[in-house]
């Protein structure tokens, strides 16, 4: 029985060149990519970047993996890794990276991927390398990913302690018992490199309560 090439690409994204490599014996590789594609042995990310289905390679498709490789430097964080981190209750189907290059959003059969642009210095910060299922993705730490969701939400009901309280136990439903345990220091630097400086700080005052 004839392997299929597909299989040794594993389940990390690869450009159009390294899939047309496995088929350049054929006259036109670019046509049997897009009649993989259109088969379902092909996932496409975004143009040029394709990832195996899991399957053809018998490995799970890693969506945080392809968020890293679809629009990079970037991270992901957000609703997504408070999600991931059993912080917030509801399901979250937009992944939100942050990035250093301007926002953008693409969406392919996994879904919807949205980047939000921090400075430098700001993105620098609280990043985390996850292992899970034989890949490695970068994600924001907790402590990150909070500090990213109160910067890029444009509803917070108040500049107050008080207000951004109630904003995490009612709006977002965030587990406040698992403030006791973040880094103070990566949102101190937050709040210091970071918009909102005053906000970031109130989440400080609320962590050290």
């Amino acid at each position: 029985m004839k392997i299929n090439p597909l299989v040794t690409l594993g389940n990390v994204p690869v450009q159009t060149g390294t899939i047309a490599a496995c088929f350049e014996h054929l006259s036109s590789p670019n046509e049997k990519i897009r009649a993989l594609e259109k088969d379902g042995q092909l996932i496409r990310l975004k143009r040029g970047l394709y990832v195996v289905s899991n399957e053809v390679s018998g490995k799970p498709v890693n969506a945080c993996l392809c968020a890293n490789h679809i629009y990079g430097p970037s991270y992901v964080s957000q609703q997504w890794a408070l999600r991931w981190y059993g912080l917030i209750p509801e399901r979250v189907f937009t992944m939100t990276s942050v990035t250093t290059k301007r926002s953008r959003m693409f969406e392919n059969p996994l879904g919807r991927f949205t980047y939000e642009q921090v400075n430098p210095e700001y993105f620098a910060i609280g990043i985390d390398s996850i292992e899970e299922n034989g890949v490695t993705f970068l994600m924001a730490s907790r402590e990150k990913a909070l500090c990213d969701m109160i910067l890029h939400d444009s509803y917070l009901p108040s500049q107050s302690v008080k207000g951004l309280g109630r904003y995490l136990e009612e709006d977002i439903r965030f587990d406040m018992d698992e403030l006791a345990t973040f880094d103070i220091s990566i949102i101190e630097s937050c709040a210091k490199l970071g918009r909102k400086e005053n906000i970031l700080n109130n989440l400080i005052k609320i962590l050290k309560r």
